[in-house]
């Protein structure tokens, strides 16, 4: 771990723009050495809480604290922060070498130190050739390298970075992903990570705090926010979904006139299931169908809608009783074409307790 990598604690923390509350009043702890991403839809206040972590913009109540020491009031550039921003904000007229080199200008290092540190930095992130070469001759994924070996040449004690790929094309932005983890872990930083892209965040995190209307409305490790979230927010933020109402009474769960068995005990009350695709099991009646037999498993039969081939998968789209549209998908492995069903079909979905996931259902309805 890098030895300035510093904690972050945040209280409390809020920020009005009129009667709007960008941030209304956010707890966060971020450990040494931690990668935390903010993840939430646009207007969530995840970039506001990244702003104000850097300095850029001052909260209306609340504390920060990084290694234990108050920032609310302490300017951007005392913080000992590196920043990487959505549009990598790179010098033009600068080559790579000494747009790289800028935080230690600023800094005072000497010319020697100075030399060593850019190429340190730039083979950290795979540029350490192209120190002479000018920005407007690097390809977007270059261009990311260079705005983040700017941001960690001065060792600095976090790193904060605001949706740093999404200008990239999918592959890219895949393959990026994957270096920003061997390089978290060659560094040590406390990083914090802003995204609207579930997918990103899974990869990368060690934990994920889920940010909605200004709150934080989980945090927790990739694995557990998937499969234990907390609301319906996060069960319909982080994977692909659908919900039933469901009612549990004297200890039993039912959906219309079916008992569920979930994969943990709930107190009575409303709640929702949560169908997450990839967890349905299809069978049934329908020609190369296999029939669902397995003992326990929760069994809903439902007529397929659709069907559609998308490469890697097979998404089906299927009607359950009293209207409800669920998707289910099923690799697209050779020789399993057959087993598909085809709209019109009568099928049997299936569900493992062990996935069968409850939710308390909102207050206000469901859209």
């Amino acid at each position: 771990m890098t030895a300035g990598a510093l904690p972050i604690a945040v209280r409390g923390l809020v920020r009005r723009y009129g009667r709007l509350a960008a941030l209304d009043g956010v707890d966060l702890d971020v450990a040494q050495g931690e990668f935390l991403t903010l993840l939430g839809p646009s207007g969530s206040g995840k970039t506001t809480l990244l702003m104000i972590l850097a300095g850029f913009t001052r909260p209306d109540a609340g504390s920060i604290r990084f290694g234990g020491v108050e920032m609310v009031r302490t300017p951007p550039h005392k913080r000992n922060l590196g920043v990487v921003f959505q549009s990598y904000a790179l010098f033009p007229h600068m080559d790579v070498a000494a747009n790289v080199a800028f935080p230690l200008a600023l800094r005072g290092v000497a010319d020697a130190e100075r030399v060593r540190r850019v190429q340190a930095a730039l083979e950290l992130v795979q540029l350490a050739d192209l120190g002479g070469r000018r920005v407007d001759q690097l390809s977007g994924g270059q261009r990311q390298r260079v705005a983040l070996a700017r941001a960690i040449v001065f060792e600095p004690g976090i790193l904060l970075m605001d949706e740093p790929l999404s200008a990239l094309d999918k592959k890219l932005r895949e393959q990026m992903q994957i270096e920003l983890r061997h390089l978290h872990r060659r560094l040590g930083t406390t990083v914090i990570y802003v995204t609207h892209d579930q997918r990103e965040a899974l990869t990368l995190s060690d934990r994920i705090a889920v940010i909605d209307r200004g709150r934080v409305q989980q945090i927790d490790t990739p694995q557990r926010l998937y499969e234990a979230p907390a609301n319906h927010f996060v069960a319909d933020f982080i994977g692909d979904s659908a919900f039933l109402d469901v009612t549990v009474a004297d200890g039993v769960a039912r959906w219309r006139d079916q008992t569920i068995t979930p994969a943990r005990p709930v107190a009575d009350g409303a709640y929702l299931l949560v169908l997450r695709s990839e967890k349905l099991m299809v069978g049934g009646n329908a020609p190369g169908l296999n029939t669902i037999d397995t003992p326990g498993l929760n069994t809903i039969d439902a007529d397929v809608i659709e069907i559609v081939y998308q490469g890697d998968s097979v998404r089906i789209d299927a009607r359950l009783a009293g209207g409800d549209v669920v998707t289910l998908r099923e690799l697209a492995r050779a020789g399993h074409a057959a087993r598909w069903p085809s709209p019109g079909d009568r099928v049997r979905l299936a569900l493992d307790p062990a996935d069968t996931l409850l939710v308390p259902a909102p207050t206000v309805p469901v859209p």
